[in-house]
C-alpha cells in the first residue's frame, strides 16, 4: 500500500499548492484524480511518482519501479521509438514489450527519430514506456491527450489490466476516464484531496459536414469518418464548444448523446 501522509508543497514564497494531502493507494482499481487548472494535480502526481519532493510530509510504500508519463511527454528526442523503449527496459531490468505499441495502434516510423512523430504517436510511445515497465506503481498525467478514439478505448482496457496488480493513478480532462469500470474518483481542491462521484460519460456527437476531413482536423484527431458522417467524442464541459465550432464550419448535427 502506498501512502501519502500530510504532503504540502509550496514553490518559493508563493501560496501553497498542496496543503496537507493524505491518501492510501493500492492495486485493485484505477484511481482518477480530477481538479481545476492550476489545482496542483500534476504536482501531486510528480510527488507520488518520486519525481518531486514535498515541502512537508512524505510518501511511503512506493515500489522500486514506477511507470510515469508526464503531462508533456518529451517527444523531441533523437532516439527512434523502438530504441527508446529497449533502452528504458534495460535500465529497469525488464524485457521490452513491443506488443503495447501495436495494441495502441502506433502508426509512426519506429526507426526514425521520435522528434518526427505526431503528437498522438509520441503519446503512444510514452504510454508504452510507462505501462511496459513491469512497474508496481503507474502514474499517468493526462494519458488520453492526443489519442485517437480506438487508442483511447484500448488505453482504458490496458489500465484495467494493469490495476489488477499495480497501483494506477491518472488524471484526465477529456471525459475518457468515465469508461474505467470500478475506478475510484478523487478531487483535488484547495490543496486537499477528497472522494468524488464518477464524472458523467463523454458526449458522442454525430455530424454531417460538407468537408468532414477538414472539420475532423479542426476539432481533433479523435474523430472518425464513417458512412459520410463525422463521429466525435467530447468531455461534457467541452461539448457545447465543439457543437458551436461545427455549426460555424457548416456542419449539421445528426445526434448528440452519451458515448
Amino acid at each position: 500500500m502506498l501512502r501519502v501522509e500530510g504532503v504540502h508543497k509550496r514553490y518559493r514564497h508563493g501560496p501553497p499548492v498542496l496543503a496537507g494531502v493524505d491518501l492510501a493507494l493500492g492495486p485493485g482499481a484505477p484511481v482518477v484524480l480530477a481538479g481545476g487548472n492550476g489545482s496542483g494535480k500534476s504536482t501531486l502526481l510528480r510527488i507520488v511518482a518520486g519525481c518531486a519532493v514535498p515541502t512537508a510530509g512524505r510518501v511511503t510504500g512506493r515500489p522500486a519501479v514506477v511507470g510515469y508519463l508526464p503531462d508533456r511527454f518529451p517527444a523531441q528526442l533523437r532516439l527512434p521509438a523502438d530504441a527508446y523503449l529497449r533502452h528504458l527496459a534495460r535500465i529497469r531490468g525488464v524485457g521490452p514489450e513491443p506488443g503495447l505499441l501495436d495494441r495502441l495502434g502506433f502508426a509512426g516510423p519506429r526507426r526514425e527519430p521520435m522528434a518526427r512523430l505526431s503528437k498522438g504517436n509520441a503519446q503512444k510511445v510514452g504510454l508504452a514506456q510507462a505501462l511496459g515497465a513491469g512497474a508496481g506503481l503507474i502514474v499517468l498525467d493526462e494519458p488520453w491527450a492526443g489519442l485517437d478514439a480506438a487508442a483511447a478505448d484500448t488505453l482504458a482496457d490496458l489500465l484495467a489490466e494493469a490495476a489488477a496488480e499495480a497501483t494506477v493513478l491518472v488524471t484526465d480532462h477529456t471525459g475518457r476516464a468515465a469508461r474505467l469500470r470500478g475506478a475510484r474518483h478523487l478531487r483535488l481542491a484547495g490543496g486537499r484531496v477528497g472522494e468524488a462521484p464518477p464524472p458523467p460519460p463523454a458526449v458522442a456527437i454525430v455530424l454531417r459536414c460538407p468537408d468532414a476531413e477538414q472539420v475532423r482536423r479542426r476539432l481533433g484527431p479523435a474523430g472518425r469518418l464513417e458512412g459520410g458522417r463525422l463521429h466525435l467524442r467530447a468531455a461534457p464541459a467541452e461539448s457545447d464548444a465543439v457543437l458551436f465550432t461545427a455549426l460555424q464550419l457548416g456542419c449539421s448535427v445528426e445526434s448528440v448523446g452519451p458515448a
